[in-house]
């Protein structure tokens, strides 16, 4: 009798300065999109004391809470590497894929809303390639390019 194969998810590691924004809210998303396929995490290169509560606010307002959700550093190794735009800070870090995703920090209420909404586009398909393997394939939707900003 054959056992099914029962396959590990994929560990995905959103990478951003402060971890306090853009990766908090790609983690999440990345969560929701990938089911159990996916297992997300987010870190910083350079922490910043909590997780911005304007991202709290504003993902509330999506069903998401963040209150729980604390500021970590790039301390765990992932099998799949996503940058949030965060450049020469995060330049140690081997990305299968980047992102160029904004700082939402000091932008008014509908531009952070945009760039979460934007945040949740991209994790629906980070949550596909990494599922299929297609992470910065040719195959890619992304293929590491930087995606428009709101």
């Amino acid at each position: 009798m054959t056992t099914p194969s029962v396959t590990s998810p994929k560990r995905v590691l959103f990478v951003c300065v402060g971890n306090s924004n853009r990766s908090q809210m790609a983690e999440t998303f990345a969560r929701v999109h990938g089911g159990g396929r996916v297992e997300a995490h987010s870190a910083g290169s350079r922490t910043s004391d909590r997780v911005n509560p304007r991202a709290v606010e504003f993902m509330r307002e999506v069903g998401h809470d963040l209150t729980s959700h604390r500021s970590k550093t790039l301390s765990n190794i992932s099998d799949v590497a996503v940058s949030m735009g965060c450049g020469d800070e995060c330049s140690l870090v081997r990305a299968r894929k980047r992102g160029s995703i904004p700082d939402p920090r000091e932008m008014p209420p509908e531009k952070f809303r945009a760039v979460r909404d934007l945040n949740r586009e991209e994790r629906e398909v980070t949550a596909e390639e990494s599922v299929t393997g297609a992470m910065g394939s040719k195959g890619s939707r992304n293929r590491g390019k930087p995606v428009h900003r709101p």
